[in-house]
């Protein structure tokens, strides 16, 4: 069964090419969740012309146009004009897929603003440059046999294994160069069979200028990295691995943007996708900007962001970045730095509800897809339905399970008998939520060492120990993810400037570590006692 991407991604014919009434009423509502079919740039015949149509939002902009090579980057010569609710559109002939171009954006006292990327291209040039690329979408995909079982795939019954990771730096085919999606399909397909984990994470592959940030200072929330190609070769990354029968969740972050000034920030001269506020449209920790989730049309453009990875490029659920950081409005903030709600509360209303919102729409237009929760507080019924109160998703990280148990690891086995309690807290909160037991890539950066480098005593002992360590992650009760490198015993702490130390599997006690783990992946399959009803203290029992 094969089917290709529409034709009204990024391609679209006289008379299709305006937004409609019913799109500006939606969009204005915050409830348009599929944007990405109406805004940007997209290939048109207008009058018998080929071209290209634009519209981009900037309610605060005095005037906005089109700039590219193909005009001299003069701001003069192709405007855009102003339709209802601040989207500027028009028609550019002879502007072809491939062309690079960006918005001169005029602020309302007349003077220019900015040149912005557009935030809903397709397609950025690759870093550093940062214009954005007229593109359209066209790939044959052969995973309709994947797609029609999806839902039973990933059932709550069934097992679920995911392996983390970086695709820049998992392996590469030449020293210091970056891997295409392509040449990574061709191994990582069979080693992730072979390994036999269910699903693959990838840390977010939406376009991004920071490579040092991992994906997680996103400019492009449409296109996926040109760093590795193009998007079609990703949906060949993707359908691979769905034919091999295996799934992919996107790493996917709603929570904050980068300051970069070709990016979202102060986009027509207003705090247009930030909120205005400081004390809640800036991020103290990672000096960013955060979303305005009161604002209508910005949950649109995220909730049409979070259905297009799913939607356009097949994936089977996303994994939602730092949901800590908003549903609390004192996140990382001393006493003084934050305001409370309307009703005195710390919790903010407005992230809530689009998140409550985003998951019930997945759930309903892509029914078997998940959505996991990185979250890291104790706030009740992360993952309940929202009609009883709950956040609306699938599942979430255990973070505590994960800080407990490489705690009680880390202590040499004759003074472990004192920190039992690390093992045996989580019996007391073990199924009040849907859990993934994550040992992720935060756990082997900035200083915090590789798994092994953690474990006690010498090579041969810490290597008994991150058997141990798997060998209790694939018995406890809740999904399992495990970060890439962490299977064979990854040595030096992960680096994103070059592949994992793939020598070390000339090492026994490596190669050992690593059937272990396909081996625990397999009975995991296989046992029924080790996955079905694993929400509840029966299962376990």
């Amino acid at each position: 069964m094969k089917d290709r991407v529409s034709a009204s991604i990024g391609d679209v014919q006289s008379g299709a090419s305006r937004l409609t009434d019913d799109d500006f009423h939606l969009f204005g509502e915050g409830r348009h969740y599929r944007l990405y079919e109406k805004m940007g740039a997209r290939l048109a015949v207008v009058g018998g012309l080929t071209g290209t149509h634009f519209s981009v939002w900037a309610p605060a902009a005095s005037a906005v146009s089109v700039i590219g090579p193909w005009n001299g980057w003069d701001g003069e010569r192709h405007p855009l004009f102003l339709e209802w609710a601040g989207v500027w559109e028009g028609f550019i002939p002879g502007v072809e897929r491939g062309a690079t171009y960006k918005y001169r954006i005029v602020a309302k006292d007349g003077k220019k603003w900015g040149d912005k990327s557009d935030p809903f291209a397709l397609r950025a040039e690759v870093s550093p440059a940062t214009a954005s690329v007229v593109w359209s979408l066209d790939y044959e995909w052969g995973d309709g046999d994947w797609l029609t079982h999806r839902a039973e795939h990933q059932d709550t019954a069934r097992p679920l294994s995911i392996y983390e990771l970086h695709l820049g730096s998992w392996r590469r085919t030449q020293p210091g160069v970056l891997p295409t999606y392509r040449e990574v399909a061709e191994s990582l397909v069979p080693y992730v069979v072979e390994q036999g984990f269910t699903h693959v994470e990838f840390l977010p592959l939406m376009e991004h200028p920071f490579y040092g940030s991992w994906g997680y200072q996103v400019t492009g929330y449409f296109a996926a990295t040109s760093r590795y190609g193009d998007p079609e070769d990703l949906m060949y990354l993707v359908d691979q691995l769905h034919q091999a029968g295996i799934g992919v969740l996107f790493d996917w972050v709603p929570s904050h943007f980068p300051s970069d000034e070709h990016g979202l920030v102060f986009f027509d001269g207003s705090h247009r996708f930030e909120n205005a506020d400081p004390q809640r449209g800036w991020h103290p920790d990672w000096k960013s900007y955060i979303f305005d989730y009161g604002r209508n049309e910005v949950r649109s453009f995220l909730s049409s962001s979070a259905l297009y990875w799913l939607d356009v490029f097949h994936g089977d659920g996303l994994r939602v970045d730092a949901v800590s950081s908003m549903i609390y409005l004192n996140y990382s903030r001393g006493q003084g730095e934050w305001s409370p709600n309307q009703y005195g509360g710390r919790e903010n209303l407005e992230a809530i509800g689009f998140l409550r919102e985003l998951n019930d729409e997945i759930a309903r237009a892509q029914p078997g897809c998940l959505s996991i929760a990185e979250e890291s507080t104790s706030w009740p019924m992360v993952t309940r339905p929202t009609y009883v109160g709950g956040l609306g998703f699938s599942m979430k990280w255990d973070m505590g399970w994960m800080h407990d148990t490489l705690s009680y690891l880390r202590q040499d086995p004759l003074f472990r008998k004192y920190r039992h309690e690390s093992l045996t807290f989580r019996m007391m909160y073990a199924f009040t939520e849907r859990f993934c037991l994550a040992l992720s890539h935060d756990e082997v950066v900035h200083g915090k060492r590789s798994l092994v480098s953690k474990m006690p005593g010498p090579r041969a002992f810490q290597l008994a120990n991150l058997r141990l360590l798997f060998g209790y992650q694939w018995g406890q009760p809740g999904r399992k993810l495990l970060f890439m490198g962490g299977e064979f015993g990854q040595i030096e702490e992960w680096n994103h400037d070059r592949e994992l130390n793939w020598g070390v599997l000339e090492d026994p006690g490596h190669r050992g570590l690593q059937r272990w783990v396909a081996d625990l992946n397999r009975l995991y399959r296989q046992e029924p006692s080790l996955h079905r009803r694993d929400d509840e203290p029966a299962g376990f029992e």
